[in-house]
């Protein structure tokens, strides 16, 4: 890292004002390093500098306080690595909605803070957090009426938010989405089947909008679920058995490289599915009353 002399000069001049014993010169001194965009930090024998990330890095999900972006809908995107592509999606929800855009990276956010703006949050939480955690912040911690759960791998060729808004303002469906099906009673719930556009059992968080309110009386996805894979069949099963209703759409939307299931370690991948569906089985197998019309 290439840092200007002005910014080392800085640095040295609130050592020696510590050393000096004064405090006061030396927090101003500090003050001046972070907006020039710069950290210091102390060590033995002396001090290191580092770039100052625009965006704050929290330990856990729960940490992250009420976000209110002035917007009635938001759409939020969980990003774990491969953040160019994501980067990629955020242009084009912005390009194609005047909608509101959260962010919640686990780990390092690359290059996303370059499209932070007044509509647009970005917040890092520490590597290993839980997949439904940071899903939750978006259900309980957003303040829009509507909430879009959407994959990276997601992209915008029109406006998709428009439609499942109005759709959801109707009031029959709580939860609206683009990609999703029946869950197969042939082979015992073990597979959901895409029938196409109309009412389902389950819709997927490739694009899955929600009114907020009425989720927060459902409650939001098991905290159990570390990864994304089967959690959305879990939490859609779980709107079902509260009495609501899920509908899907054709929406203009496309998928690309699905990292999050294709570039993941796959003994991770597959033995945090097996747990999440495991509990789908045990909690729900059985209970064809809670599922919509066959077709």
């Amino acid at each position: 890292m290439s840092i200007p002399d002005s910014v080392t000069q800085l640095a040295q001049a609130r050592l020696d004002a510590r050393a000096a014993k004064d405090f006061k010169l030396a927090d101003k001194f500090r003050d001046e390093l972070m907006h020039a965009g710069y950290e210091v930090v102390d060590v033995a024998g002396g001090y290191e500098l580092r770039e100052k990330k625009p965006y704050i890095t929290l330990a856990f999900p729960r940490d992250i306080r009420p976000i209110d972006l002035e917007s009635e809908v938001t759409v939020g995107i969980i990003v774990d690595g491969f953040t160019e592509d994501a980067l990629e999606t955020v242009k084009g929800i912005k390009a194609n909605s005047d909608c509101a855009v959260a962010i919640i990276s686990i780990g390092d956010a690359g290059q996303l803070f370059k499209e932070m703006d007044k509509r647009t949050y970005l917040i890092s939480v520490a590597p290993g957090a839980s997949w439904a955690d940071c899903a939750n912040v978006f259900l309980e911690k957003l303040s829009s009426s509507y909430v879009i759960l959407m994959d990276p791998s997601t992209r915008f060729s029109a406006d998709a938010v428009t439609p499942v808004v109005e759709e959801l303002a109707k009031g029959e469906y709580v939860a609206v989405g683009w990609r999703g099906g029946l869950v197969n009673l042939e082979d015992e719930w073990r597979s959901v089947e895409d029938k196409g556009d109309g009412e389902v059992d389950v819709l997927f968080s490739y694009f899955m909008a929600f009114n907020r309110e009425a989720m927060t009386q459902v409650g939001g996805f098991n905290p159990r679920a570390v990864y994304y894979r089967n959690a959305d069949i879990e939490f859609s099963l779980k709107i079902r058995q509260a009495g609501g209703k899920l509908l899907q759409m054709d929406l203009p939307l496309t998928q690309e490289r699905h990292h999050g299931y294709h570039d993941v370690d796959p003994d991770y991948r597959d033995a945090q599915s097996k747990k999440t569906f495991d509990r789908i089985l045990d909690k729900y197998r059985g209970k064809e009353a809670i599922l919509s019309p066959r077709r």
